[in-house]
């Protein structure tokens, strides 16, 4: 049942918060993955108490967008091609996966266009894996100071993909090394950013995130079970 695996991970969240070796002041928000999940398990894990959806490309966030008839937050954690922007700028509250300047700036006007400030969070590429979307560490700077004077971005934290490595020891540094980055842009002189949120961990490593600093996890397969292809 959805509703029961919902209550597990939400209980192994508080357990997790509870264990924190680090933390941010915003409480841990649940995302809960629907890619290639139908719109009515979605529907049953919003009534079970899911505030917060997450997908992974915007074509089929639409069409479930249309007709999905619940009240919900639509984050897009999903690498985002610029010929999709307008659509995206459209459906999700949250788009977690920036990681390009071209990119940015695509949303940036496109929801000028539509009197919106689109709510972002930047990913990073922390081992430069080239199998994953996201700025290199070296590169971060520069990105979050030119979103910074763009009217149409708020930006709200990073978001941040590890490799699929089974590794505890070797997880946990990288979650690690990833919160102290958050801290370190927080002392960027940054104007209009509002940085709060640090969005990493899965279903098989949710737990270790929190403890090393995470307040947004991702998880689909923990609420879902396995993805019907």
């Amino acid at each position: 049942m959805i509703s029961d695996n919902l209550l597990k991970v939400q209980q192994e969240i508080a357990k997790s918060v509870e264990r924190r070796v680090r933390s941010l002041p915003e409480p841990v928000q649940l995302v809960a993955v629907t890619k290639n999940h139908t719109v009515d398990a979605m529907q049953e894990a919003i009534d079970a108490g899911a505030t917060v959806i997450g997908e992974n490309r915007v074509q089929e966030a639409q069409q479930k967008f249309e007709t999905l008839d619940r009240d919900v937050v639509w984050h897009l954690i999903g690498h985002l091609q610029t010929n999709k922007v307008k659509q995206a700028v459209k459906i999700f509250d949250v788009i977690e996966s920036v990681d390009s300047l071209k990119v940015a700036n695509a949303i940036n006007k496109e929801a000028i266009n539509i009197h919106k400030v689109q709510n972002i969070l930047v990913q990073v590429n922390l081992v430069k894996e080239e199998v994953k979307s996201g700025i290199y560490v070296e590169d971060l700077e520069a990105l979050l100071m030119a979103i910074d004077k763009m009217p149409g971005l708020k930006l709200q934290g990073l978001m941040f993909i590890p490799p699929n490595i089974e590794d505890e020891a070797k997880l946990r540094a990288m979650f690690a090394e990833m919160y102290n980055l958050f801290k370190q842009v927080e002392t960027l002189p940054l104007e209009n950013a509002d940085l709060r949120y640090l969005s990493m961990g899965m279903t098989h490593d949710y737990q270790i995130a929190i403890e090393e600093g995470a307040n947004i996890v991702r998880v689909g397969t923990g609420i879902f079970g396995q993805r019907q292809y």
